[in-house]
């Protein structure tokens, strides 16, 4: 039974989580929080809270922590806040704030 955790709303695109969420699928979770902690990327911190929060559900179900894994690192796209910028002569260019849905799940191994 995978325990899971979401941060929805994040202000991130969604092709900028998606590859972390690439890189700690399959992962054994002690690893994934180690990798994602010496990562260069703003994302790396959403993606480790996320990734925490599941593992302490997990730990609230008497699972045990050390057969805990990655099962599922899923980023949907979230709602699109649009803005314009104004441009030379009276001109307005839209501007595309995305947002995404960061989804993780572990899960005991064997």
């Amino acid at each position: 039974m995978p325990w899971t955790a979401v941060h929805r709303y994040a202000r991130i695109s969604e092709r900028k989580v998606r590859l972390l969420a690439d890189l700690i699928r399959g992962m054994p979770c002690d690893k994934a929080v180690e990798v994602l902690r010496f990562t260069h990327k703003r994302a790396a911190g959403m993606v480790s809270r996320v990734l925490q929060s599941a593992m302490a559900n997990a730990n609230e179900k008497e699972a045990a922590m050390t057969k805990l894994y990655v099962a599922e690192a899923r980023v949907d796209s979230g709602p699109i806040i649009k803005r314009f910028k104004a441009k030379d002569r009276g001109r307005a260019h839209s501007i595309h704030k995305r947002t995404s849905h960061i989804v993780v799940a572990v899960d005991e191994k064997g």
